[in-house]
């Protein structure tokens, strides 16, 4: 699409204005904008539109490059906007290249309200009824990125918006994270991935044509030293005598089941008698909402479902974490862990104890780790756990130093 400029009073002897002009075939409109720039009509090139090439320093050759520069603007202006239409295979209107303009070159407020415009997006996640509607937990990572762009917004004293959201904004917003919040490189990856999801989103929506975010560079993420239980780690659990203590006995044997069956937490925390079937557990996977699993009971988890008639204790994971460690550190699982994490490119080494580095999640990990040591097939594990990524799956194997001496001995007899 061809653009130009244009004299208003081509025949003035007066200064005129200088106007943008871009032909609209498809609307059959032609695109006119005051570009604020004045010129005689004797200093003007009308063969190449645009003001006399005047060599020298005298004032009316600097006025003349100083014009020049102005209109190379919009130029460049227009030529973007139209390129973005054709990337998202939309087609160009001169309403919408009017707002655009007015938005950069005349600074009209932004109709779109980032923030607004975020909640709208958050809405429609939680209520999509087609079955794709976000669960509890990506609703407060959502909610959590949101807080962190406020305050990241706050901190630089900046007002974005959709259209304002450049590689430079998110250039600076990734140091915020890594060196101000200290973010590890799986926090800030994990951050990025949904706040380009949020702006893919507004895209679709025309909330905006800005998409230079498709180049938007995710950090790496880094394989984290997280721990897993072995089975005789899971007995020694399951056994403790916490019958003094029922708030701890009962998130003990939730902690257990879900390392017995490997299924997600917001899984098991739900399980009840209609979710058993002879001798599985049949429930939709939490995180899909479409995929079905079929877990066997095996006779730790069939004991636990009888002790609670098969109605598992309900909390909510935040309570879950918080008191798994209670449960961990009664039992005396103080040794010293390292775990390495990376902030940016730094890698540095943390010392906590066993218990503190316990979660929820630490379960569905010690599950697929003892099946893996005992060389149950990847597919029949992830039949159970609901996985459909063997990447994805992998990272929950986490071999103990006593598993890599048990393997190395059992090969070199």
């Amino acid at each position: 699409m061809n653009s130009t400029f244009k004299l208003k009073e081509p025949n003035s002897e007066k200064e005129t204005l200088i106007y943008f002009r871009s032909y609209f075939g498809s609307e059959n409109k032609n695109f006119i904008y005051s570009t604020g720039e004045k010129i005689k009509s004797s200093e003007w090139d009308f063969e190449n539109r645009q003001p006399n090439d005047l060599n020298g320093r005298t004032k009316r050759a600097e006025n003349h490059r100083s014009i020049k520069r102005q209109l190379d603007r919009y130029t460049t202006f227009f030529l973007e906007i139209v390129n973005r239409y054709k990337n998202i295979g939309e087609e160009l209107t001169v309403d919408v290249i009017r707002q655009r303009f007015d938005e950069e070159f005349k600074k009209v407020k932004v109709k779109d309200d980032f923030f607004r415009i975020y909640d709208e997006f958050l809405e429609e996640k939680e209520n999509d009824y087609s079955g794709n509607s976000i669960s509890k937990s990506t609703k407060d990572r959502y909610d959590y990125n949101k807080k962190l762009l406020e305050e990241f917004q706050e901190k630089y004293k900046l007002k974005f918006t959709l259209g304002n959201f450049d590689e430079k904004m998110y250039n600076k917003f990734l140091k915020y994270c890594i060196e101000d919040k200290d973010h590890s490189a799986n926090t800030v990856h994990r951050n990025v991935g949904l706040l380009k999801t949020f702006l893919y989103w507004a895209l679709n929506k025309k909330y905006t044509y800005n998409n230079s975010f498709i180049n938007f560079k995710k950090p790496p993420k880094f394989r984290t030293d997280e721990v897993a239980l072995n089975y005789q780690q899971v007995e020694e659990v399951n056994k403790y005598d916490f019958s003094k203590n029922k708030r701890l006995e009962r998130v003990r044997d939730l902690f257990v089941f879900g390392c017995v069956t490997g299924m997600r937490f917001g899984n098991y925390n739900r399980i009840s008698k209609q979710d058993i079937h002879g001798d599985f557990i049949r429930v939709i996977d939490l995180k899909s909402k479409t995929k079905n699993l079929s877990i066997p009971i095996n006779s730790i988890s069939k004991s636990i479902l009888e002790k609670y008639e098969y109605h598992l204790p309900s909390i909510t994971n935040q309570k879950m974490n918080e008191y798994i460690k209670e449960v961990f550190k009664e039992m005396k699982f103080t040794e010293d862990i390292k775990k390495t994490m990376k902030y940016g490119d730094e890698l540095v080494d943390l010392k906590s104890e066993f218990w503190e580095r316990i979660s929820s999640h630490t379960a569905r990990r010690s599950f697929i780790t003892i099946m893996k040591n005992n060389k149950v097939p990847d597919k029949v594990i992830m039949s159970y756990t609901g996985h459909t990524s063997l990447e994805v799956f992998n990272n929950y194997y986490r071999p103990s130093e006593e598993d890599k001496v048990n393997y190395m001995n059992e090969v070199f007899k």
